[in-house]
């Protein structure tokens, strides 16, 4: 089993990029934490010192101009209320860092004031200003620093602005990869044809040669009639490698007579594969089905999926059922066999272009048939369902 190695890197970078969202929102987290306890015991010692000098000083209402020279770094909100938690005047000189109209009359400084109590609180508990451990005075209401905050968002901003370069990125290589992908395609396609068209030439000659020398030989004529079967076969072969790169014509073809035809070219030929034993390979459909379809490109499809079910059926008995239906202006085209299955793990896989379970093969003709279907024929080809040990239902999706 071939597992392509950009799944494992895949998976590498994204335990690399979760270990760092994680190290970056811990390590902040930290700060935040580190920073929050200093503004705690700024606040403490605020409250402190209000204690201290209601308790000492003989004209308490003189602390405040002295609190502002002992405390000079708070830059966080704090607001002072009374026991009952109720602002205290002046609300201007009890109140440090919160954005205070002056202009609004008393009664609506006390209103605001009181709210941003309440916002304060459910940030951080009050500290109380006590005067012999027991009697409450007043109460310091607390909250967070506009740097704090700004700290809590940081690693969030960086991961998102990391997240879109990483998007950007991937984009960028993902269109560079599918182009480079395509051009190798072409290149290949084209390739084959040209060197498949030199010696498919020289065998129907060949062929023309050996009927004129036994005309009279049924047996030989109706052997070489199989040949120029598959000649034509491979010449068709030919014709669909040369389209591979170029847009092709699509027209309205029956869809059952299309597959018959394939199904029936594949019934002849299971009695010579020495893996075939018994498999039942037969049509479903209940009437004339038709689409817009390029007919060598639709059928190299067909064939691709009977192939790959021909494979997954172990010792060679089975059965292989093409069902076609039409559900409004889409055609359906189901492939099932009763073959080993496709564990859902690999479901995305097996379209891959190089992925195979098989010893041998190039792991090509799945990619390339939704290739054709996707970007040749703007249709749907996925696996419908699958079951390991059961077998496996490929769709087919047309819209015409």
């Amino acid at each position: 089993m071939r597992i392509p190695r950009s799944a494992n890197i895949k998976i590498v970078l994204l335990i690399i990029a979760v270990f760092i969202v994680v190290a970056t929102l811990m390590y902040t987290r930290l700060i935040v934490k580190q920073l929050l306890q200093k503004e705690h015991e700024v606040a403490t010692l605020y409250a402190r010192s209000l204690q201290f000098l209601v308790t000492t000083a003989p004209e308490p209402a003189d602390y405040s101009f002295i609190f502002d020279e002992i405390i000079r770094p708070i830059d966080f909100p704090i607001v002072l209320s009374d026991p009952d938690r109720r602002p205290l005047e002046p609300f201007q000189s009890n109140s440090r860092n919160v954005d205070l109209d002056t202009t609004l009359t008393v009664l609506q400084q006390g209103e605001y004031l009181q709210k941003t109590i309440d916002e304060l609180d459910r940030e951080n508990p009050p500290i109380p200003v006590t005067v012999q451990d027991s009697i409450v005075l007043s109460y310091v209401h607390y909250g967070e620093s506009s740097m704090i905050k700004k700290l809590r968002w940081l690693p969030f901003i960086e991961i998102a602005v990391a997240g879109m370069f990483i998007l950007i990125g991937y984009i960028g290589f993902s269109y560079i990869k599918r182009h480079e992908q395509s051009n190798i395609w072409v290149g290949m396609a084209k390739e084959t044809a040209h060197q498949l068209g030199t010696p498919l030439s020289s065998l129907m000659g060949w062929t023309e040669l050996i009927k004129t020398r036994t005309a009279d030989d049924p047996g030989q004529l109706e052997t070489i009639s199989e040949i120029e079967n598959d000649l034509q076969r491979l010449q068709k072969v030919t014709e669909r490698f040369s389209k591979i790169g170029s847009k092709p014509s699509l027209k309205e073809e029956n869809i059952a007579e299309i597959v018959r035809s394939v199904v029936d070219y594949f019934q002849k030929r299971l009695p010579s594969r020495a893996d075939i034993k018994n498999i039942d390979l037969r049509v479903e459909a209940t009437e004339s089905i038709t689409a817009n379809v390029n007919r060598e490109l639709f059928e190299w499809v067909i064939e691709n999926l009977i192939k790959n079910a021909l494979d997954a059926i172990e010792n060679g008995v089975g059965s292989i059922t093409i069902s076609l239906m039409r559900k409004g202006n889409a055609v359906l085209i189901d492939v099932r066999d009763t073959g080993k299955g496709i564990d859902m793990r690999y479901k995305k896989d097996i379209f891959r272009p190089g992925y195979s379970t098989k010893q041998r093969g190039w792991g090509l003709g799945l990619s390339l048939s939704k290739r054709i279907i996707e970007t040749y024929h703007k249709g749907k080809l996925f696996v419908k369902e699958s079951k390991v040990g059961k077998g496996t239902t490929f769709r087919i999706k047309l819209v015409s």
